[in-house]
């Protein structure tokens, strides 16, 4: 069965370009760019792992990680961001709740790395 990916991004381009590598790779990717549209789907379309950006427009990451995690807190979620954080200072009350931060300067192949490496 195919691997269900949902990446939360206002930036369209990166939404697109990181959505296209994961479906070549083989996943079935929806991506959205508002918090409101990736908790609908969460609900309606589970997804098996969230990437979701740190600041969006109406709303921030946060939000989003917590509010994945009270609707099912068995989906894991990452952060993919550009603001420039060290994994290691990522506050306690974040890191509990993510399974990995991707700087949006990685590239697509570490990406796709370490989305193979947590969900297959």
């Amino acid at each position: 069965m195919t691997k269900h990916l949902l990446i939360v991004d206002d930036e369209d381009e990166v939404r697109e370009l990181v959505g296209e590598a994961l479906s070549v790779a083989g996943y079935r990717v929806t991506g959205v760019g508002t918090a409101a549209e990736a908790l609908q789907l969460v609900k309606t379309d589970p997804p098996d792992l969230v990437i979701t950006d740190l600041q969006l427009g109406e709303t921030d990451g946060f939000y989003v990680i917590e509010q994945v995690k009270a609707l099912n807190p068995k989906i894991p979620v990452m952060m993919l961001t550009g603001v420039i954080m060290n994994p290691d200072e990522i506050p306690p009350e974040i890191s509990k709740n993510i399974v990995g931060y991707i700087p949006k300067t990685a590239s697509l192949e570490e990406i796709l790395g370490k989305v193979k490496a947590r969900i297959g």
